[in-house]
């Protein structure tokens, strides 16, 4: 029988990207739309599936409608990437955050066991969940956890709550603990996102200026649409498991600009960008860098997009975008 998936988090970035790699191995695929939202397309169409998916009205916050979709659909597969994924937004939107990215997957979770338990469940961690643990800034799955923010501490009890669950019913839960991953479809409140959506207005004589926080962080950076392969591959195992998802390479914001500004021919590019205080974090997490040996040897997966590729990648779509 043809295989079925229910995606949260359709509209974002990592949606559109799994969405496309399961409708070419013939998924169907539905995709999550809050029921009181004005769902905007952009991100499926510029991958050009926009009509390739049938979308279900719900509600990450409201168990009542989780519950229905899951009856409805009785998925094969569920990918939950839903979230308030926005770290900088947490502090202000604390309970927003919570409910989404913690509350939400309970809700989820109990819709699976109790109406589809044969469906596979999929988790959308996150490398923050880590803070500044490591002293020298390499995570493995064994690393121990430090959140630095409301968003971090709500990923971590979604972390917690899909190993309980697998533990205690025996459903087949994965958490898969992404490392940073970019691609042209980030949203432009991500720093990866508004330095090449800057660099290209500069270039096209729109704007001047950047504006940004510490350009000293360094991530762990990869491109999303090589990583939600790492996603599939965690529910086709016989047995669910948790797997980092990186590159195993740190670069900081200030390499990020460099290459950016490089790729376009401006040389001078400091003259671009001012340092706004505004945008730093009130707990600043410095260096993220994960360690993906597991998902290399048991996923067979690797990653694909070297970081200076990713930068201009993201560079070219903006300036496309523009032109």
């Amino acid at each position: 029988m043809k295989k079925t998936a229910l995606i949260t988090g359709i509209l974002g970035q990592d949606g559109p990207y799994l969405a496309k790699l399961l409708l070419e191995k013939d998924y169907k695929v539905y995709g999550l739309i809050r029921r009181y939202s004005n769902p905007n397309f952009e991100n499926l169409e510029f991958l050009g599936i926009s009509d390739r998916i049938e979308y279900v009205s719900g509600d990450m916050t409201d168990e009542a409608s989780l519950i229905n979709i899951i009856k409805l659909t009785q998925p094969t597969e569920v990918y939950n990437l839903a979230a308030q994924s926005f770290v900088g937004s947490s502090w202000d939107q604390s309970k927003l955050t919570t409910e989404v990215n913690s509350l939400g997957v309970l809700y989820i979770l109990n819709a699976i066991k109790l109406f589809s338990p044969l469906t596979k469940f999929y988790q959308a961690s996150t490398s923050e969940m880590f803070g500044n643990s490591s002293n020298e800034g390499i995570q493995t799955e064994e690393t121990s956890f430090h959140p630095r923010s409301p968003y971090a501490i709500a990923k971590l009890y979604a972390y917690w709550m899909t190993i309980n669950f697998k533990e205690s019913y025996g459903l087949f839960c994965a958490n898969g603990i992404l490392f940073n991953h970019e691609s042209p479809i980030r949203g432009k409140e991500f720093v990866t996102r508004k330095i090449s959506d800057g660099v290209a207005k500069i270039k096209l004589g729109l704007s001047d200026k950047i504006r940004l926080g510490n350009i000293d962080s360094k991530r762990d950076w990869g491109f999303a649409g090589n990583y939600v392969e790492a996603m599939w591959l965690m529910l086709q195992q016989e047995k669910a498991d948790n797997y980092i998802v990186s590159t195993g390479e740190s670069h900081s914001i200030k390499n990020f600009l460099e290459i950016a500004f490089d790729h376009v021919g401006i040389s001078d590019w400091e003259k671009h960008v001012t340092i706004d205080p505004n945008f730093k974090r009130p707990a600043e997490l410095h260096v993220l860098q994960g360690k993906s040996d597991k998902a290399k040897n048991v996923l067979k997966w690797i990653p694909k997009v070297k970081f200076e590729e990713l930068v201009k990648m993201m560079v070219d779509a903006d300036l496309q975008r523009l032109r």
